[in-house]
């Protein structure tokens, strides 16, 4: 089997594997090749010690950037694409979080090391596939499974757990498997120990998946999803997801509910889902959501609340949110000046004339509005 890919044939990548002379496309790029999907990154995997790797590359022309010599990774720019090559390497000590590693040889090590055995899957240059672990089998069947021992794979790293549902959610399909459900289930406390960073990155990927609910529910009847999101109920999630709209994870972590504590999230999500939830308590159409809290705001409120009603979201739904995070107050302070004077009274009464505009569906015009707001002042 081979691949054929664009991206197999990009001048950049060509020029790093012909400078290497010895390497292998490995992981995700593969894997997605040959499932249809798109390749966001380019992985190579060598033989080659890191020190040669560098020496080859910029003999070639090419510029190496030493991001992780330890483990045997050097980042190598060609062009301005950034391509990942790591020596082959196997684990000599780990703690369920850090590897010490050894470098190798042996292809087979090096895939012996990885997580899943859809990940342990290489292609030569010319894209012929290199199938170490039999692999290509449980690709073809969307058949997501770690590779020998479950329960080893995790011991390894804890992160595996999430990562086993979030490629689950995005590759897989039937029934998750059933060893794998059973050591996360024996060992959910070790997911205490990973950093929100880590937990927060796999909930963002595994939510945004098309269809996450299969994963979702085998989280929580393992366990797992309690310790990610403490006190979640997941019986919305399903009703959300058939309502349609964008791969949002932010609406659907909102459909899940419960706490937030083990996710690390930036400032703007933080205020994301602090307008959601404003919004959504709120009750109020589409446009007027959206004049308040913004188009996304009221575009995941609808969701849900279409997801409650048992239905899809509507089709003008995105067109009257845009609309509403437009619309703009026609009455201004300079309008009220005088007879009014700066101050709480103006203030007063710009808000009056607000809220009659809202609650006239923003029919009222300028003249109106300006009597509204001389009433209240």
């Amino acid at each position: 089997m081979k691949l054929d890919a664009e991206w197999l044939r990009r001048a950049e990548t060509v020029a790093v594997m012909r400078a290497l002379g010895e390497a292998f496309f490995v992981g995700g790029c593969v894997r997605n090749t040959l499932l249809g999907v798109p390749v966001s990154d380019v992985d190579i995997a060598t033989p080659l010690l890191p020190e040669e790797v560098i020496a080859r590359v910029e003999a070639a022309g090419l510029k190496a950037v030493p991001t992780g010599l330890s483990h045997g990774t050097v980042t190598v720019v060609s062009g301005g694409v950034a391509h990942e090559v790591t020596t082959f390497r196997r684990d000599i000590e780990t703690d369920g979080r850090h590897a010490v590693v050894a470098f190798t040889q042996d292809v087979a090590e090096d895939a012996a090391r990885r997580d899943f055995t859809m990940n342990a899957l290489y292609a030569a240059e010319d894209g012929a596939v290199i199938d170490p672990l039999s692999g290509l089998a449980d690709l073809q069947a969307r058949r997501v499974r770690f590779i020998g021992d479950a329960a080893a794979r995790i011991g390894e790293d804890a992160l595996r757990m999430l990562r086993f549902y979030r490629f689950f959610a995005q590759y897989g399909v039937g029934e998750a498997d059933a060893e794998a459900r059973a050591a996360i289930s024996a060992r959910v406390g070790d997911l205490a120990g990973l950093s929100a960073e880590r937990v927060t990155q796999e909930m963002r990927k595994l939510l945004g998946a098309g269809d996450p609910l299969a994963a979702v529910v085998a989280m929580a009847e393992d366990g797992v999803l309690a310790k990610v999101l403490p006190g979640f109920d997941v019986a919305l999630l399903p009703w959300v997801v058939r309502a349609g709209g964008a791969q949002d994870w932010f609406v659907r972590a909102l459909a899940l509910g419960g706490e937030r504590s083990r996710l690390r999230l930036s400032g703007v999500e933080e205020r994301a889902f602090a307008q959601a939830e404003t919004a959504w308590a709120l009750g109020a159409g589409v446009e007027e959501r959206a004049y308040r809290f913004g188009a996304k705001a009221a575009l995941r409120v609808a969701t849900l609340e279409a997801g409650i009603l048992r239905r899809g979201v509507g089709a003008d739904v995105a067109a009257l949110a845009e609309v509403g995070a437009s619309r703009v107050l026609p009455v201004r302070a300079a309008d009220l000046c005088p007879p009014l004077e700066p101050g709480p009274a103006l203030g007063a009464a710009l808000k009056a004339a607000e809220e009659a505009w809202v609650a006239s569906g923003f029919a009222l015009e300028r003249e109106a509005l300006v009597a509204v707001a001389l009433a209240e002042g």
